[in-house]
This record gives C-alpha cells, structure tokens and sequence, in this order.
C-alpha cells in the first residue's frame, strides 16, 4: 500500500544518506556494459566505487557494518572488505527495511559456486569416461537436420531442469554432452549457448521443485502453476529456437570439423 512504501521510505532516509551521486556507481557499470567492457571488469569498477560512496557519504553506517575500534581509515577499509565478502545487516526499527538492508555479499553466493563447480567436475567425468558420448550418439543419430539437432539439445535441456531440479546441471550437462556434434556440424557455439538459455535457463523457474521455481514462488508468495500460464516469454522461448533451428534463420556457421558428415545435417 502506499502507506507502507511511505514507511519504508522513511525508514530508509533515516539510516542512509540519499544522495544523486550515489547512482555513480550503477551508472558506471551500465556505461561500461553498453561499451562492451569485460563483465568481470564492470562489475568489480562498480563494487569498487560503491565502497568509496559508503565511505563518503554513509560514514554512520560504515561504522555500524565495521563494528570494530580504530580510526575512520580502519573503519571504512574493514567495512567495505566485510560488505563484500560475508554477511551484513543495518539496525532497522521496520522489519521490512532491516530485510532489505541485510546482505550475505560473496558469502551468499557460495552455495552457488559449489554447485557450478560440481556441475561441471560432474559433467567433465562424464565426458572422459565416455558416458556422454553414450548417452547423446543414439540422440545425435536420430537428430540428422539443425532444427532436429537444436530440438534435442533444448528437450535435453528441459528433461535435464525436470529431473535434477537445478537451473545449473541443466545448462552445464547439455552443453557437454552437444558441444563436440554442434562442432562437428559446422554450428558456430553461440547456437549451442543460445539454446541452452533458450530452453534451459528460462523453463527452470516453470517446475515447482526446481531450485529457481521453489525460489520465485517463496519471494513472490505465488505458487508456481498460478504464474505459470502469465509466462509467455518462458514458453514460447524454446518453442521459437527450435523454430528458428528448423528454418534455418540466425543460424552462425564455422567450417565443418571433421569429414564424413550427412550433406542434410546443414539444410
């Protein structure tokens, strides 16, 4: 309601101060994106600046994160490496602000990192025992065409996010398992990326026991199949790069790798 966001406005603008200069730090990110910058490089400039903002203009909260003894150098080196790396959260009188002003920084994002790590160590494994190859030749064989060959890996993709519930394996596994044959074929790999995103990263958060369905429903307080039939972006995805697959459109092409492939594979 109204009234709450005024409450919640106010209980911001009374720990911070609000300032113009404080969206440098956003600005400088989303102006090193549009000039193609490296992402990891854009992203560190932005963290970097925010700290000097703290530092500047919140001297109040940097010693509230800080929580130490020490000069206000100490302080703010000590609170922007803590902001960063491990947990935080602002004393708030309004439950909602506290919550929103609480932050885990890289430490909330561990749980994450292992399980990319372990996606693709699993998916590595897989690939020098030769059970992907196992796995995908039957697939592969019946896939002679582009569009047959994008279909597979996008219903790979999405049997994939179905049955281990995790966004990460459903991307990792499926581009092991296709890299070699879309290569082979003389598909650039942004067709392989490119489905992947298409059919694995935007169905994950259709399947209620997916991590990132069970995520969306708990912080939107809907169940998933009540938000389901309003994602149209989310079904017709894979359903338009399997089309484009089939009729050949934005299809990047790199000379075949290896001899001996059917002339239909490139039709």
């Amino acid at each position: 309601s109204p009234e709450k966001m005024q409450q919640l406005g106010d209980s911001i603008h009374a720990s911070f101060n609000i300032n113009i200069l404080l969206f440098i730090a956003p600005a400088l990110v989303i102006f090193m994106i549009i000039r193609k910058y490296d992402a990891i490089a854009a992203l560190l400039a932005g963290a970097v600046v925010g700290g000097v903002l703290a530092v500047i203009f919140q001297p109040d909260i940097v010693a509230v994160v800080a929580g130490g003894e020490g000069n206000y150098a100490q302080l703010s080196y000590m609170a922007v490496v803590k902001a960063m790396s491990t947990s935080i959260s602002i004393p708030n009188e309004d439950p909602v602000a506290a919550d929103l002003l609480s932050a885990r920084g890289m430490e909330g994002m561990l749980n994450t990192i292992w399980l990319i790590i372990c996606a693709m160590s699993f998916g590595g494994v897989m690939e020098s025992v030769g059970l992907l190859q196992r796995i995908t030749q039957p697939l592969v064989k019946k896939a002679k065409t582009t569009g047959s060959l994008i279909a597979t890996t996008a219903a790979s993709s999405i049997f994939i996010n179905v049955t281990a519930a995790d966004q990460y394996l459903a991307i990792v596994v499926p581009g092991r398992m296709y890299a070699s044959t879309f290569k082979k074929r003389g598909l650039a790999p942004q067709n392989l990326s490119r489905t992947l995103e298409d059919a694995g990263t935007v169905t994950s958060v259709l399947i209620p026991w997916n991590t990132c369905g069970a995520t969306q429903a708990g912080v939107l307080g809907v169940a998933t199949g009540v938000y389901l039939p309003f994602c149209f972006f989310n079904i017709i995805s894979p359903m338009m790069t399997v089309l484009y697959g089939y009729l050949n459109i934005k299809i990047a092409r790199i000379p075949i790798a290896t001899e001996g492939v059917p002339e239909t594979i490139n039709k």
